[in-house]
């Protein structure tokens, strides 16, 4: 006995010792503080190649600002882009433009509560950039000029920003936040500020915000990408340890979200809003701690099982015949404050749904507290995060950059561990197994709480839908508790989707190309397979099917009563299994594959890797041989379609789309909507659709299979043989047909109004019918590329006029030739005639000059830039090479892009304007309804919602 004692104690001190060691940091990334506290993550990653992701993030964000700063956090990181000691007034744009990074795309930035983060890709294709991009940087953190000129001019920007978020949601959280934010700092610091203080604070206040809290203690700066880890730190430590800390720094305060014993219900209606929610929140007692040891990583990884569970009980629903909701999830994690956790439920519905939603979201919990889960269940977790877990290991090495610095960034912000990918891999291969249902099971048990706890539910202000009141809501919570529930059931699983069969097929023919490095087989049933195998990741395999056809070839009448059902079709499930049974099945496979019916195509999209490549197959087999036809999932679809977008264009941009889109398309019999109405399914034919996809996917022959990753060539082949050249064929080439329709062309100017908050939108559009020019439609891309330059130099940083905005060029070789080119921006309403007459005439000296040669040569660096990426992505090579297919274009495109580009001219360019811009203009204007001047005025003067005591 003492034996055996001494071993289990000997084991249980090994296991203690183990629970109690720290986390530890990833060994590849070199962290090190200057001596003025800035601290720094460097690392060296070569995907993508010739390239550098940098972040610098400051620990600092709107939570800080004192009350005449109102918006300032956010307004400051606006004025970091608009003049550095280095780079004055707009040059710091125009710079990272001329070296390949785009606006908006690329460099970016982001305020939040507790934080600002810059984010800089830098080529480093040319000697300098490197410095360059550091010196960015430097600027950024330390040496904004913050004249008084570039401050009153960025007003009218930020202040677009603001406006872009007036509407429906809005007024709704303004109402609901001093509910789910109570008496917290948070409830008083929205980052985007309030419009009187961005409107009229003096420049010494932002320059008191910057002085007090961009400061090198405050902040990190992130490096990641293919350098020289030993240069890099180097230079850091050359150019930024000789800034200074201020002498007597302000405190970095802490906010807390406070707890409090009652229930908090906030039930908000707005005749604009879109959707129907509802959410709760129930905060954790205890303050969040980061994990540090591995007991605690360990504890987490439990509490994710958990919350896995039970959002796979909650998909089952929503894949049901009956859904409760359209989404609905729960989570354990963050709120709005660092300092707290909270276990959190969200559920999207329809209208007037949102109590019973409620009831089931805490249903399930409470089903799961006192049953607990089911070994399948835990066994099913454990295999969805087994295998996320590997797909990530295995791909560790070609991991690209910008994944792999917000990870650092948030173990500066948040303290969050960043062991790296190796170790967490081997931790959770090894404590995984040992999670008992027992641990998973007490875990609910301590999340769920009867104090602090909030309820948001939100809708549409309507006359015959009516609210639920706090009662009914609080109610609800007694009911679950009392509630006559039963354990959940498991259901039978999948033991083979496709039973097993003898494939008689074969490869009747086997070409290569060299150049792209595809091998194509020709199958006995018809069909072809073109793969590339590419070692751009280590565990990914990206595969379409296409089909020439489409729902081109059906007549008007059937057209308009099986569009909006194709997306449907799958919701039924494969081989007399459910949906639900579906997701059963491939829990722990990383097996996506969708079915797909469009206008001139029908065919198959997806991805797997190499271990699940047979799962991916049986699937596709599936989908092509036996789709289950079931009106009562096409009803569910139905349902949760209506849920979600009923209300939709109660939304102004949404009903001006809509519109506009019945205006342009008003000669076409085939255009019934953007958006499906009551009306629109109350005509539609579940069973023709049906049909109609039965008889495209009985015809295998007539579809071309492409595959693109890291194929075992010899494996691969057999499951073609097995799963593709067994499908059945009818012999029948088909290919898409040309409607005749045509959107409306010539010069128009049409006004719509919605919406009672001063917002508009502007789309000015040149579009028609044009013989395809692949040299002619690159430079219409590129002009788009250039446009957009000028509409943010002009209306953004000269006038002051939008937030953002741009142009998009574009012609189409398929069904038929044609052309369009756009400009379109958000503005305030009292200023969309003065900034449509400035994007047109930006366009004009398009025609008249061509672009600078500036401009055209930004846009051949970004191209580039994002083209040395995108050539080594799989998903980026399997559209290049399944084009052909679609409009008969050189298959080499791909390998041309680059000197097709570098071979644009100012002229081409300027041919293109003159040609496509100069005739066939639709300018389309959103506006407010009439009295939107009024609501203006009484902005400021709207009493915001109090918590009752």
């Amino acid at each position: 006995m003492k034996k055996k004692f001494s071993s289990f104690a000997a084991i249980f001190l090994l296991s203690a010792t183990a629970f109690a060691q720290n986390i530890p940091v990833d060994p590849s990334v070199r962290i090190g503080t200057l001596p003025n506290g800035m601290k720094y993550y460097i690392k060296k990653n070569t995907l993508p190649e010739k390239k550098v992701d940098f972040r610098l993030a400051i620990n600092a964000g709107s939570i800080l600002e004192d009350e005449n700063q109102r918006g300032l956090a956010h307004f400051m990181e606006h004025m970091n882009f608009n003049g550095t000691k280095n780079f004055p007034d707009n040059k710091l744009v125009d710079f990272l433009q001329s070296i390949g990074v785009k606006f908006g795309q690329h460099l970016n930035a982001y305020t939040s509560f507790d934080e600002t983060v810059y984010m800089l890709p830098v080529p480093l294709d040319k000697p300098g950039n490197l410095d360059s991009g550091l010196k960015v940087m430097e600027d950024w953190a330390f040496n904004a000029t913050l004249t008084d000129t570039q401050i009153n001019k960025e007003r009218g920007v930020v202040l677009e920003e603001l406006r872009l978020g007036l509407g429906a949601d809005k007024r709704m959280s303004d109402k609901y936040l001093p509910k789910l934010l109570y008496k917290s700092q948070y409830a008083e610091r929205l980052p985007i500020g309030k419009k009187e203080v961005l409107e009229n604070f003096k420049p010494e206040v932002i320059r008191q915000f910057h002085k007090d809290w961009y400061r090198p203690d405050l902040m990190a700066l992130v490096g990641v990408g293919d350098i020289n880890v030993d240069e890099v730190e180097k230079k850091i430590k050359d150019n930024f340890s000789k800034y200074k800390n201020p002498s007597k720094p302000r405190e970095r305060k802490v906010f807390e979200l406070p707890n409090h014993q009652e229930t908090l219900v906030a039930i908000e209606t707005d005749p604009d809003a879109t959707n129907s929610m509802v959410q709760f929140i129930m905060k954790d007692k205890e303050a969040y701690k980061p994990d540090v040891t591995v007991e605690q990583y360990n504890q987490s990884l439990i509490e994710s099982l958990a919350t896995t569970m039970l959002n796979n009980r909650l998909r089952e629903l929503v894949n049901s015949n009956n859904p409760p909701f359209t989404f609905g999830s729960v989570y354990h994690g963050g709120t709005y404050a660092r300092t707290k956790e909270a276990f959190q439920g969200f559920a999207m519905v329809k209208e007037g749904n949102q109590v019973n939603a409620l009831k089931v979201l805490l249903e399930e919990t409470e089903r799961a507290k006192r049953f607990g889960f089911t070994q399948g269940e835990l066994d099913r977790a454990k295999s969805q995060t087994m295998s996320n877990m590997e797909r990530s290991y295995n791909n560790r090495d070609k991991t690209e950059s910008d994944m792999l610095v917000n990870e650092y960034v948030r173990n500066f912000l948040e303290q969050e561990p960043m062991p790296g990918i190796a170790w967490e891999y081997e931790e959770v291969k090894t404590f995984l197994p040992t999670v008992t249902l027992a641990q998973t099971n007490d875990v609910i048990k301590k999340m769920v709480k009867d104090d602090s706890r909030v309820i948001v539910i939100t809708g549409p202000k309507k006359d015959n839908v009516t609210m639920p009141t706090e009662a009914l809501v609080l109610k609800t919570f007694d009911d679950v508790k009392m509630a006559d529930l039963k354990p959940y059931e498991e259901k039978a699983a999948i033991k083979n989707l496709v039973k097993p069969f003898k494939s008689e097929g074969k490869i009747t023919k086997s070409e290569t190309d060299a150049k792209l490095g595809t091998t194509t087989w020709t199958l006995s049933n018809g069909a072809k397979v073109t793969f590339k195998k590419t070692d751009f990741k280590d565990d990914e395999i990206v595969f379409t099917a296409r089909s020439m056809g489409g729902n081109s070839l059906l007549n008007d009448a059937d057209y308009n009563k099986t569009q909006f059902a194709y997306q449907a079709l799958s919701e039924a499930g494969v081989n007399g299994y459910s949906k639900a049974d579906l997701t059963n099945y491939l829990a722990g496979k990383q097996v996506s594959v969708s079915p797909f019916i469009s206008g001139i195509v029908e065919g198959i999209s997806g991805r797997t890797n190499q271990k699940d490549l047979s799962s991916a197959m049986e699937l596709m087999y599936s989908y092509f041989t036996s789709l289950n036809y079931s009106p009562e999932a096409f009803n569910a679809y139905k349902m949760k379609q209506s849920a979600m977008l009923d209300n939709m264009l109660s939304n102004p941009q949404t009903y001006f789309a809509s519109e506009h889109a019945k205006f342009t398309n008003q000669k076409n019999p085939r255009f019934i909507g953007i958006l499906p109405l009551e009306k629109d399914w109350a005509a539609t034919d579940y069973k023709k659709a049906y049909d109609v996809y039965k008889e495209k996917f009985a015809n295998a022959g007539n579809f071309h299979f492409y595959f693109v990753g890291n194929i075992d060539e010899a494996k691969f082949k057999n499951e073609v043989l097995q799963y593709i050249a067994s499908l059945p064929t009818t012999g029948k080439a088909t290919n898409f047909r040309d409607t005749g329709y045509r959107s409306i062309t010539g010069d128009y100017n049409k006004v719509y109004k919605k919406g009672k908050d001063p917002k508009s939108m502007v789309q000015i559009v040149y579009s028609g019918e044009a013989p395809y020019n692949e040299k002619e439609a690159m430079a219409l891309s590129a002009l788009g590329e250039v446009a957009t330059i000028k509409v943010i130099e002009k209306l953004r940083e000269d006038e002051s006029g939008i937030y953002g905005g741009g142009a998009r060029g574009y012609m189409g070789k398929v069904p038929y030739g044609s052309y369009s080119f756009s400009v379109s921006f958000p503005c305030g309403p009292e200023n969309a005639d003065k900034l449509t007459k400035s994007a047109i005439a930006e366009v004009q000296k398009l025609i008249d000059k061509g672009p600078e040669q500036k401009d055209l040569d930004k846009y051949k660096e970004g191209e580039m830039n994002d083209y040395k990426t995108d050539i080594k992505d799989n998903s980026y090579w399997m559209s290049a090479i399944a084009k052909n297919q679609l409009d008969g274009s050189d298959k080499y495109d791909i390998l041309n892009y680059e000197q097709k580009v570098k071979a644009l001219t100012v002229k081409d360019l300027q041919d293109v304007a003159k040609k496509y811009l100069t005739k066939n203009r639709i300018i389309a204007t959103l506006m407010p309804e009439d009295g939107w001047e009024k609501s203006v005025k009484k902005e400021s003067t709207e009493v915001k919602a109090t918590v009752k005591k």
